[in-house]
């Protein structure tokens, strides 16, 4: 024991730089535009086109540089997949079509949505899609929705959510979870759940980044101390192993030699995705939490969080693809940790053999369960981060998000997952976590 959308045919016309303009898309898929037929207002920072209700299809200025005209239905001009005649709006410009994601701009009234995805609604971005979820909701496909994965893929030309599923840290199936400590599978099967939950907050001073909820994996109870059936991450063992995800485990830069265990309490979930045909990449925000700080640096009980995206980024021998600037997995060696104290001495703060400024301060560890113990000791977060890697048009990838305990099941770690975004700007997307911004 260790302590401490539906489609409107060829009614608008928006230009090949629509796009160009944005810097990340709104996860929802509503687009905006005029009614079929008629004049019918471009995408934000294009040129205003026309459109007929008729037969045809006509663009005004597509290009680059270039007038378009179609007059084809089944065509596809821009070999994007789609004709006129399957919906596509605007077929000079690969860009914009059914399986397109809109984007969003500020106007001068608020955001409004371009309309690359041809839908043909109004210019509103639409409301969350996590909202009056329960805390202790089972459905994976709800747990989706509290990160803002929120667009359903119900035509294999489109984008969207493809599948959601509670699986173990290695991808396995929980039912193939082994019991640990002498406990029973009925026993160790009944923990399992207690480890994911759809966050209002998490404690005093951590909001959700976007919609309502937000994801919470945690190898203890994905809960703050105010949620029923909280227990304390001072150490609640759910009393089962797993597999470890490919790649791990492996030993950190900042601690030469030194491996984490077997996983033990692991929780994850995966998604399956179809990007949109104008996406270069994706982004999520996640916020670490752990009890390991400050007690447990470069040993072999490092509770680890990681995001694997397969197929493999280019490059990578593994999936994983949030870590530091030295290439440090996310667990209590990565130069994130920034949310934590050391009181009664002021920062910096003497861990493990190691210096951490702390510069963030601990109030957002304030009812969190991983702030000051009976001791007065705290414990440490990174606060949020956003981490981006690259997708090809209309790909299909899969996503795990996993957290466990190593080499035990004591001093637990939770991690908030939310604000998942496409981006659709031109250029390459690189991996790589930073932060996403600071407590106000």
């Amino acid at each position: 024991m260790r302590t401490s959308g539906n489609v409107v045919l060829f009614a608008f016309a928006t230009v090949a730089t629509a796009c160009a303009a944005t810097s990340e898309v709104h996860p929802f898929g509503t687009g905006s535009g005029g009614a079929q037929g008629g004049a019918s207002p471009g995408s934000p920072g294009s040129t205003t086109g026309t459109g007929q209700g008729g037969g045809l299809a006509f663009d005004a200025g597509a290009g680059p540089g270039a007038d378009c005209v179609v007059t084809d239905m089944n065509a596809d001009m821009d070999g994007d997949g789609w004709t006129p005649a399957q919906g596509d709006c605007n077929d000079c410009d690969p860009n914009v079509n059914p399986g397109a994601i809109d984007t969003v701009t500020q106007g001068p009234n608020g955001p409004i949505l371009g309309n690359e995805d041809c839908a043909g609604k109004p210019g509103t971005v639409p409301g969350p899609c996590d909202d009056n979820l329960a805390v202790d909701d089972a459905d994976p496909l709800d747990a989706a929705r509290a990160v803002e994965l929120c667009t359903p893929l119900t035509d294999p030309r489109k984008w969207g959510l493809k599948s959601a599923k509670w699986v173990l840290p290695d991808g396995s199936d929980p039912a193939t979870l082994t019991p640990a400590y002498e406990a029973t599978m009925a026993q160790a099967t009944a923990n399992f759940p207690l480890g994911h939950g759809l966050l209002a907050a998490f404690g005093s001073n951590v909001a959700v980044r976007a919609g309502k909820r937000m994801l919470g994996l945690s190898s203890g109870t994905a809960r703050q101390p105010s949620d029923p059936g909280y227990l304390d991450v001072n150490g609640f063992n759910k009393m089962y192993t797993s597999g470890s995800p490919v790649g791990f485990p492996k030993a950190a830069p900042a601690c030469p030699g030194v491996t984490t265990g077997q996983p033990h309490d692991g929780i994850a979930l995966e998604v399956e995705l179809v990007a949109p045909t104008n996406a270069k990449g994706f982004s999520f925000s996640f916020n670490f939490f752990t009890y390991e700080w400050p007690d447990f640096i470069c040993s072999t009980f490092n509770d680890v969080f990681v995001a694997l995206r397969m197929p493999f980024p280019a490059g990578q021998t593994d999936g994983n693809i949030s870590f530091d600037s030295l290439g440090n997995p996310v667990s209590v060696n990565n130069a994130f940790l920034e949310v934590c104290g050391c009181a009664p001495s002021a920062p910096p703060c003497p861990a493990g053999g190691k210096s951490f400024t702390c510069a963030l301060g601990d109030t957002q560890l304030a009812g969190t369960g991983f702030g000051a113990d009976t001791a007065g000791a705290d414990h440490a977060s990174t606060y949020w981060l956003q981490t981006k890697a690259p997708v090809s048009p209309h790909e299909d990838f899969t996503l795990r998000w996993a957290v466990y305990d190593s080499s035990d099941g004591e001093l637990d770690t939770t991690t908030l997952i939310d604000d998942f975004q496409w981006i659709a700007t031109p250029g390459d997307v690189a991996v790589g976590t930073t932060p996403a911004d600071v407590p106000k």
